[in-house]
């Protein structure tokens, strides 16, 4: 042990999570009627640009901040009978912004560079959105107007969502976990959007989310549930009420942007579980509910950290509110995300302008939106459903080319049995594009190698597809009558490249972690739940560089080794692991494979 140990390198770099900035070439954001001061919008734009290519949108505010150079927000002073040439110009532009918004974008009418709000007649606005329409078809897409603000007396702008599907898609998807603590009505607030009816205030609108006899007996969810909801083109729900014979598949064929909801167990029993799946599939947001009458409870504030802790956008959903006002929960839930270890800033939305700004500004401005419904009355729900219309995957364009041009791996989260299919793997697709009867190779196997499979068919939304991204998660089944090894949770799927470098699985890892909280400190031979991606399992810290101990907001670059087998890790992925109550995070920085091991003893 002591001369494997002389391989860990304290002065690794973390660079787990540095991401390239976008460039876009300046010429592509010209003004229609008013030219800005160069040095005017240089400054700005690279001020906007260092927050994520996100802006505040808020007409209240009677100003908007300069127009982005990057993203997917488009000012216009006006759009009124353009020139052949000036159409094809804004074509190629609404082109490149919807590209920069995986196939959404939003424009600003009436608004010029600068941001300020001059407004259209009746007749100029009409003309306005009616050459954006045929701009848009002119691409395939669709728009539909999100808000209109009059300012000036009978002037107006209006804000207006243009959306396409890429070609390569079928739909836009953003994958929602579902977090709270138990009987806070997270099964039956999803019951009621997905399956569009009310529920009759003692449950039978979550029956439809449970899997297992015990959870209905119990009404406690123990395990993961997917759940979807669509939205067409202008913004209409399609879920199982649309049509009395709707389908999962129907659902996500009518759909041009789909909700994926996972409803994770909100018992402190099942935490694993819930840990499990917010590292392992990655979503896009975290929906974290709570009761009116139940207030933030342990479990709650323990499912806020790590959301936090894994930097995860969220918002919060108060349900309950027909029994009791949820002014006290929201004024507990405001202290919280204002005290000087969350620095949030809650947002209470109350009307669909603000649905608007809240999930525009989520990004920029750590907003965390704050809404009060009732399942059972149906108040507050359209708030909730027209926000999840308007959010968009939080993931730059860029890093989104750059993670399809890597090879593949595919996480594997969950592992199925069908009956003439065979084994079927569900995961995320972390990198790369996975298609049919690709040759890959699945492991680690208990010896820490890979072995070769072939992917036969491919499923995601519960229909057949013939490609995933990198991002997308799906289902894959494999060749029939070819020989697998034994499969478990937390395998992965990789190219086969047929060179001479193979694979391999590793026992031992050193990550640069901070410890979220320990009630004491954490020394030498401390053993904990370590998640990585959809690994979950039990290592052992056989190092602390620097020092003997860490404790509560100490740093330090640990030596990890797992307890029960191989896993497959990499330098860059975030480690998240909980004991009890302590919890911390960190990033690998060095791996030490099995084989590169064996060939030194």
């Amino acid at each position: 042990m002591d001369s494997f140990l002389s391989l860990f390198d304290p002065s690794q770099p973390d660079d787990g999570f540095d991401e390239e900035s976008d460039i876009r070439n300046s010429n592509s954001n010209s003004s229609d009627s008013i030219t800005q001061s160069s040095n005017q919008n240089s400054s700005s734009e690279s001020e906007l640009d260092g927050q994520n290519n996100k802006i505040v949108i808020d007409f209240d505010q009677g100003v908007l901040p300069p127009e982005p150079q990057l993203g997917n927000i488009e000012y216009k002073l006006k759009l009124i009978s353009p020139s052949k040439q000036r159409f094809e110009h804004l074509v190629t532009q609404m082109k490149w912004r919807l590209r920069e918004g995986h196939g959404e974008a939003i424009y600003e009418i009436g608004v010029s560079d600068s941001g300020h709000l001059h407004g259209l007649n009746e007749k100029d606005m009409n003309a306005s959105l009616c050459t954006l329409k045929q701009m848009a078809h002119k691409l395939g897409a669709s728009t539909s107007v999100l808000r209109r603000k009059y300012v000036a007396g009978r002037r107006s702008v209006a804000e207006v969502l243009v959306r396409k599907i890429p070609d390569d898609q079928h739909n836009i998807e953003v994958r929602v976990a579902v977090l709270g603590g138990a009987d806070a009505g997270k099964s039956t607030l999803l019951g009621v959007l997905t399956q569009g009816e009310y529920d009759n205030g003692r449950g039978r609108a979550r029956l439809n989310m449970f899997r297992h006899m015990h959870e209905i007996q119990s009404g406690r969810t123990s395990c993961i549930s997917h759940e979807t909801l669509g939205f067409d083109s202008q913004g209409n729900i399609i879920n199982y009420k649309y049509n009395e014979m709707m389908t999962a598949e129907e659902i996500s064929d009518r759909s041009t942007k789909l909700v994926t909801f996972m409803d994770l167990a909100g018992h402190r029993r099942y935490m694993r579980t819930t840990v499990q799946a917010l590292s392992g599939y990655s979503p896009h947001y975290a929906m974290l509910v709570l009761s009116a009458g139940g207030g933030f409870n342990g479990t709650s504030q323990e499912h806020l950290s790590i959301v936090r802790a894994l930097e995860m956008p969220f918002f919060v959903v108060v349900t309950k509110t027909d029994i009791t006002p949820p002014d006290q929960t929201v004024q507990e839930l405001k202290n919280l995300l204002t005290s000087i270890g969350c620095r949030k800033v809650p947002f209470v939305v109350t009307n669909t302008d603000e649905v608007i700004s809240a999930g525009s500004n989520q990004f920029s401005e750590n907003i965390v939106p704050i809404f009060c419904v009732s399942n059972v009355t149906g108040s507050g729900l359209k708030l909730v459903t027209r926000f999840l219309y308007v959010l968009s995957p939080g993931i730059s364009n860029l890093e989104k080319e750059r993670l399809e041009q890597e090879p593949c791996e595919f996480h594997i989260d969950e592992i199925f049995r069908v009956s003439e299919v065979g084994p079927v793997v569900g995961g995320l697709l972390v990198k790369g594009v996975l298609t049919e009867n690709m040759c890959m190779k699945i492991g680690p196997l208990p010896c820490g190698r890979f072995h070769s499979v072939t992917v036969h068919t491919i499923h995601r939304n519960k229909a057949p597809c013939r490609v995933v991204r990198a991002g997308q998660s799906a289902s894959l089944s494999f060749t029939p009558n070819q020989i697998l090894p034994t499969l478990r949770s937390g395998m992965v799927l990789l190219n086969d490249t047929g060179n001479d470098v193979e694979p391999c699985g590793t026992l031992f890892f050193q990550a640069k972690v901070s410890v979220l909280f320990h009630a004491t400190a954490i020394y030498v031979g401390f053993q904990t739940t370590v998640h990585i991606g959809s690994i979950r399992q039990t290592a052992i810290i056989r190092g602390i560089m620097g020092g003997e101990k860490i404790g509560t907001n100490d740093s330090a670059s640990v030596m990890f080794q797992f307890v029960g087998h191989p896993e497959y890790v990499r330098a860059g992925m975030r480690v998240l692991f909980r004991e009890g109550s302590s919890k911390g995070i960190g990033v690998v920085t060095q791996v030490f494979p099995l084989n590169r091991i064996i060939g030194q003893n």
